[in-house]
């Protein structure tokens, strides 16, 4: 059983920063994918970006260039380091670790003010 637990969410103005950092518990492999997806207001859950083992990222176009993913394969944490933040990346915002099944965090949530 892996337990995931985010921090560092809140309120920042538009062009501002912020950074989430995800702590894993439990059976994780360096192997294991890692990641985040959102879920905006009256929106399903997207996709924000992953990280796998290898350290070989992926992001949704709509936060490509302003987000960083990175990975603490020792300390089984996973970082989400968004820059020049917009209204519309208001959202609760999940981490999640794949070991074959999906395992989540319980949200973060982040609001931009314009």
């Amino acid at each position: 059983q892996v337990q995931l637990v985010e921090s560092g969410g809140g309120l920042v103005q538009t062009g501002g920063s912020l950074r989430l950092s995800c702590a894993a518990s439990g059976t994780v492999l360096s192997t294991d994918v890692m990641g985040w997806y959102r879920r905006p207001p009256g929106k399903q859950r997207e996709l924000v970006g992953l990280v796998t083992g290898r350290g070989t990222t992926r992001y949704s176009d709509s936060v490509k260039g302003r987000f960083a993913i990175s990975r603490d394969n020792a300390k089984n944490t996973v970082d989400l380091q968004m820059n020049n933040l917009k209204p519309e990346d208001t959202a609760v915002y999940y981490c999640y670790v794949y070991t074959g099944d999906t395992n989540w965090g319980q949200g973060t949530q982040v609001t931009v003010s314009s």
